[in-house]
């Protein structure tokens, strides 16, 4: 967030400088206003072309075995280009590398989840996920296995048709 700040404001002066070396190369021509407002409209433009390649570099960044499995986009009110382009702002990805299954049932998969989110700390979560009921769950205390590798005390939630996060896990094995 830091070095984007300093990006934003090196932009500004940088086109601020421009804008002044062009007023002296026209002599003079331009009116004193549009330096700021060329600094101000730079700024915005360095703001607003960091949100919607945020997803893109951070997705390009992750390891290989992380796989996205949803994302969810933004748009708010101020700021109205949002309603015409929305940009993602929060994914999740699911480690299918280290994706596991009990022998007994190959139709359960333990995988962990990564929650991304813009300006927010980077979240994990094991999940359980059953592919023949379509279902899944939070891997929390008091979860445990039993001897045939069916899981105690899960809360199981059941997954709406084509919930991305289960489609993801179970398409991949």
């Amino acid at each position: 967030m830091f070095l984007e700040l300093i990006g934003t404001v090196f932009a500004g002066i940088a086109v601020a400088g421009l804008v002044m070396l062009l007023g002296k190369v026209t002599g003079g021509r331009l009116p004193r206003w549009m330096t700021p407002v060329a600094a101000g409209l730079a700024m915005i433009a360095v703001t607003i072309s960091s949100e919607y390649s945020w997803f893109s570099r951070t997705t390009a960044a992750l390891p290989e075995g992380l796989v996205v499995a949803q994302t969810v986009e933004k748009r708010a009110f101020y700021q109205p280009w949002t309603y015409v382009t929305p940009y993602v702002n929060r994914f999740v990805a699911a480690d299918i590398a280290t994706m596991q299954s009990h022998p007994e049932r190959p139709d359960q998969k333990i995988a962990q989840l990564y929650f991304f989110g813009r300006w927010a700390a980077v979240e994990k979560l094991p999940v359980a996920f059953d592919c023949a009921e379509n279902r899944r769950a939070m891997l929390g205390d008091g979860v445990e296995f039993d001897a045939a590798g069916e899981l105690v005390d899960a809360d199981w939630v059941v997954a709406p048709p084509g919930d991305p996060l289960v489609q993801t896990v179970c398409e991949v094995a």
